[in-house]
């Protein structure tokens, strides 16, 4: 089924507030702060994910909009919360073997190594961040050829594909390490 964008933007409007004006208003001051909230979070991807925050509503929101009681932004932020947990699990959905080769001790490690690595992981240029980001993905058979698809979509061979991946890895491992030597100084007792 065809999604018609204008006819659901106008909508998503409208259930904001029935006056154009200040809906519009009210969709920036609200795209602003769900930006904020993210980066807060520590998403290097905030826009993105409020922008799939609102596809999420505005795809919905024929279904829901006679019935549903309470205000949009309640709606719409936890649409916000779901799209957050999808981006964490997809991002890190748990700290791979051998990635950045740092061992985890306990709980509040592994927090703080997701916060390095997220810190870090904004330091590396988008298309090594992207690399990074999929070569994780999969398991078994379909990890091998999502990895041969993603040399392909770089136009390079797989092995070189695997060194920048490398080099990557080696930028990133350096990069938590300093930050966790930083933050393990201020760990709670």
């Amino acid at each position: 089924m065809k999604v018609d964008w204008t006819e659901s933007f106008n909508l998503f409007l409208s259930w904001l507030n029935p006056d154009p004006i200040l809906a519009a208003e009210e969709y920036e001051k609200l795209r602003k702060k769900l930006i904020q909230v993210f980066k807060n979070r520590g998403c290097h991807l905030s826009e993105d994910l409020v922008d799939e925050t609102f596809n999420r509503v505005m795809r919905r929101l024929p279904e829901i909009i006679d019935s549903y009681q309470g205000t949009p932004l309640r709606y719409i932020y936890t649409t916000a919360h779901n799209v957050y947990v999808n981006y964490q699990e997809r991002a890190w959905p748990s700290i791979p073997e051998n990635f950045p080769d740092i061992a985890v001790e306990d709980n509040y490690q592994e927090e703080l190594i997701h916060q390095c690595l997220d810190r870090c992981m904004e330091k590396l240029s988008p298309e090594n961040r992207a690399l990074v980001l999929s070569y994780y993905h999969e398991k078994k058979q379909a990890k091998i050829n999502h990895r041969k698809e993603i040399a392909a979509s770089l136009n390079i061979e797989l092995n070189a594909m695997r060194i920048r991946l490398y080099r990557a890895r080696r930028t990133l491992r350096q990069c938590i390490e300093d930050c966790l030597e930083r933050d393990s100084q201020n760990r709670p007792d």
